[in-house]
């Protein structure tokens, strides 16, 4: 069972996701919470596998509640999915940094906010596609580039590794990446185990970040579709 925790500012849209996601067998609403203050509590105490968090809230926004929960001195992690909506880019780039695992657009299907859920608690992390696009050409243009530099990628990383990165830059799951490498799934995450500490990165969605900042891959280009 996945517990999920769900903190939005606005009464309506709080209850369609909680209702949405309490809908689905194998997840658990434990909790909701109304201001970010209530949600970091709320989150301590519950402990749940995933935290939704809409990234404007009274008290403390979605970045601050995140980097609480999910950032370098969390004990212990608590992974995030933000909701978020176009126009709120540079609170985009702060939740990256902060250590979200994952960014969903307000007016996805239900289909897609429980995929998302599953996905960030099953340690995948998500992106919704047509942000993505969006971003990673902002973030790479706004963001230094980290310690570890894409001409250094090749020496740091191994041919497979390298060959993974890529791949989950593209959004491809374990299973897809799996397929093509023609490995077990159980190879690929043994790679991806092996090289994000390497990376400085400690999730699947904070290495593909790190690659279109460090221009290990291109960046998608908005006009392309």
């Amino acid at each position: 069972m996945i517990r999920v925790m769900i903190a939005e500012d606005q009464p309506l849209a709080r209850a369609g996701l909680a209702a949405v996601l309490a809908s689905e067998a194998d997840i658990d609403v434990v909790g909701t919470a109304a201001d970010g203050t209530e949600a970091l509590e709320m989150a301590r105490d519950l402990r749940p596998d995933v935290a939704c968090l809409d990234i404007r809230m009274p008290g403390r926004d979605g970045i601050a509640v995140a980097r609480e929960l999910c950032g370098p001195a969390a004990d212990p992690v608590i992974p995030v999915l933000i909701l978020t909506t176009f126009d709120l880019d540079d609170y985009v780039f702060g939740a990256l940094e902060a250590g979200a695992s994952g960014f969903l657009l307000k007016d996805a299907e239900p289909d897609a906010i429980v995929h998302a859920v599953r996905q960030v608690a099953a340690g995948h992390g998500t992106l919704d596609e047509t942000l993505t696009r969006r971003v990673m050409r902002e973030f790479v243009e706004r963001r230094r580039l980290q310690p570890v530099t894409a001409p250094r990628a090749h020496s740091v990383l191994t041919a497979r590794e390298h060959e993974i990165l890529l791949l989950l830059a593209q959004g491809r799951s374990n299973e897809e990446i799996a397929r093509e490498l023609v490995v077990e799934v159980s190879t690929v995450k043994s790679h991806l185990a092996r090289m994000m500490p390497k990376l400085g990165v400690r999730s699947r969605l904070q290495a593909v970040v790190w690659a279109y900042q460090n221009r290990v891959v291109a960046v998608p280009d908005p006009e392309s579709r």
